[in-house]
C-alpha cells in the first residue's frame, strides 16, 4: 500500500512539473510573438527626401520624412506609396509645394510623371477571388487592350499610356504579358512601353517595386 501511495505522489509531482513547464513555454512564446515587429507595416514605410533651393539659391532639404501618400488595397494585396507627381515635361522645379501630396490615378497626367513604390503581397496571402479583383481593377479605370479586355488571363492585367521605368527593390515577382511571363528579382529593371501586363507575387515574401511613369503617346 505504501508503495502505491508513493507511486501516486511521484506521478502527481511529475504532472505538476510538466504542466508548469508547458505554461512557462507558452508564456515565453507569447512574449516572443508580441515582440516580433509587424514587417508588412514597418517595411512599407519609406523615407522620402526632397531637395530644393532657398531664397538665396542655396540647395536645401525641403521635405524629409516617411512618405504619407500611401494607399493600400486588400483586394489586390498592394500598398502604393506616391512620392512625386508632375503635370508637364519638362517639369517645373521652382515651386516649394509638395507635389507628392495629391490624389492621382495609376496613369500619370498626359504630359507628366509619377514616382511611386508598390509593395505586392504574396498571392497566397490574398483571399479575394478573380471577380473581386477584376471589379477593383476596373473601378480604378484600368483594363488591358485588345481581345483580353473582357476576360484577361489575370484580373490585374492592364495597360497604361505611359513609358515606365521599373526597378525591383526587394523580393521576387512575375510580370505577366499577353502570352508570356518574366520572373523578376531584386536588382532587375524593366522598361515597359505601354503594354498589357500584370504583377503576380508567387513567392512567400512581399515584393517591393519602384516605378517612374512618364506620360506617352500611343503606338
Amino acid at each position: 500500500m505504501a508503495r502505491t501511495d508513493a507511486g501516486s505522489v511521484n506521478r502527481r509531482t511529475f504532472l505538476k512539473g510538466t504542466t508548469a513547464l508547458a505554461a512557462t513555454l507558452a508564456a515565453n512564446a507569447g512574449i516572443a510573438a508580441a515582440q516580433q515587429p509587424n514587417k508588412s507595416s514597418s517595411d512599407s514605410q519609406i523615407r522620402r527626401v526632397v531637395t530644393g533651393k532657398d531664397s538665396a539659391g542655396k540647395a536645401v532639404v525641403q521635405f524629409d520624412g516617411v512618405a504619407a501618400n500611401v494607399q493600400s488595397r486588400a483586394e489586390l494585396g498592394t500598398t502604393n506609396s506616391v512620392f512625386w507627381v508632375t503635370d508637364s515635361t519638362p517639369s517645373v522645379i521652382s515651386s516649394n509645394a509638395d507635389a507628392g501630396n495629391r490624389k492621382v490615378g495609376v496613369e500619370p497626367p498626359p504630359n507628366g510623371t509619377i514616382f511611386r513604390v508598390i509593395e505586392y503581397a504574396p498571392q497566397k496571402d490574398i483571399h479575394s477571388d478573380y471577380e473581386t479583383k477584376l471589379r477593383t481593377i476596373r473601378a480604378m479605370g484600368l483594363a488591358p487592350e485588345g481581345s483580353a479586355r473582357e476576360h484577361p488571363r489575370d484580373p490585374g492585367m492592364h495597360q497604361t499610356r505611359s513609358l515606365d521605368y521599373i526597378l525591383i527593390l526587394s523580393g521576387e515577382i512575375d510580370m505577366l504579358l499577353d502570352d508570356s511571363e518574366v520572373h523578376l528579382k531584386a536588382g532587375d529593371v524593366v522598361v515597359q512601353q505601354g503594354t498589357n501586363h500584370a504583377w503576380v507575387n508567387r513567392g512567400s515574401q512581399p515584393c517591393k517595386v519602384a516605378f517612374v511613369l512618364i506620360g506617352a503617346r500611343g503606338q
